[in-house]
């Protein structure tokens, strides 16, 4: 198998997963809510910091890794 095919395979299985959670009343399926949950966005618990720190540091780096054809 491919690894083009395989990302392929990865973006319809999210989109799958993420179009599925969408339609859940409760709105607690969807990965924004998975993440605002995991960097303590929506709320202040301890370590909230360190967390909302890490996922501008992780989000710093995609962004940057894609923009510079992988030079980061």
């Amino acid at each position: 198998m491919s690894w083009e095919i395989g990302w392929l395979m990865f973006g319809a299985l999210f989109f799958a997963i993420e179009g599925a959670a969408l339609f859940q009343k409760e709105g607690t399926a969807t990965l924004s809510y998975h993440v605002w949950k995991w960097a303590a966005i929506k709320d202040k618990p301890r370590g909230y910091k360190q967390r909302r720190l890490a996922l501008l540091a992780f989000l710093t780096w995609l962004v940057t890794h894609f923009l510079t054809g992988g030079w980061v």
